[in-house]
């Protein structure tokens, strides 16, 4: 599989802090032009800031991600912003959230699930099916899912997440298998465990001692913008564990055993 030719530029959602903030930083770094995309406008302008001065071009645009109107205007400012670096070469579906509380089903609340499940599933939905036609008339495009092993491993807790996450790696499996004729790569990344805000408020990290560092994670995001996985479009990949140079040397193997995938064994 050759890689894509796509604007080295990407779109981050949920990009004013925690992980979507050191990926946003990361990529800029590392010489990308950026949309960030989230909710709260002020946050979004401060890491904007952070990419200017970095020596970047980027664009802002706040939005509500289960609104579609919402989402539709966000992607088209974004895209326009984009519009002399190429457009957007990059999705990244960061933006996700967690249950209140740590309980099993039975004692959580459904509308609590629920709103996890569709920030989660709906966002990311929404978002890549705004940016998808551009990228499609360009010719190619890459769209990276900030995922989870809660996607792929029973829990005691957290069901809506472990649900939404489930579904997530779902969909990028089939963008895969519908687009990549037509120059779509997508991916599934775990973060493993950040520190930020989010996992700062779960109880099964209080004992944590082993974290996975947010450039880690930018790196492997890196990587994939930048095309050196093409080869393991559609797979899954996990920040902590996995680096682009260790993805490379074993992408032949998982490729030629259909390795890293959401399927029956």
């Amino acid at each position: 599989m050759h890689p894509v030719d796509v604007p080295r530029t990407a779109l981050v959602t949920g990009a004013g802090r925690g992980i979507g903030r050191g990926i946003a930083l990361g990529l800029a770094a590392a010489g990308y032009d950026l949309a960030l995309v989230g909710r709260t406008r002020a946050r979004l302008d401060a890491v904007a800031d952070e990419v200017r001065a970095l020596g970047r071009h980027v664009v802002v645009a706040a939005a509500d991600l289960v609104d579609g109107a919402a989402v539709a205007g966000a992607v088209a400012s974004s895209e326009a912003g984009l519009a002399v670096q190429g457009g957007i070469g990059l999705l990244v579906n960061n933006a996700g959230v967690i249950e209140a509380a740590e309980r099993p089903f039975a004692e959580d609340d459904v509308e609590d699930m629920w709103r996890v499940v569709e920030a989660n599933v709906r966002g990311p939905m929404l978002v890549t099916h705004a940016v998808l036609p551009a990228m499609l008339a360009r010719g190619g495009g890459r769209v990276l899912d900030v995922n989870s092993g809660s996607g792929h491993r029973r829990q005691a807790h957290y069901t809506g997440y472990g649900s939404s996450k489930g579904a997530l790696s779902r969909l990028t499996s089939l963008l895969d298998h519908q687009y990549r004729d037509r120059g779509i790569r997508t991916q599934d990344l775990a973060p493993g465990v950040v520190r930020t805000d989010m996992t700062a408020r779960m109880p099964l990290h209080d004992d944590r001692k082993d974290w996975t560092s947010v450039e880690e994670v930018a790196e492997l995001v890196r990587a994939f913008g930048d095309g050196e996985l093409d080869e393991l479009s559609g797979r899954f990949v996990r920040a902590g564990v996995d680096t682009p140079a260790s993805l490379r040397a074993c992408a032949t193997r998982v490729v030629a055993e259909d390795l890293r995938v959401l399927r029956l064994p």
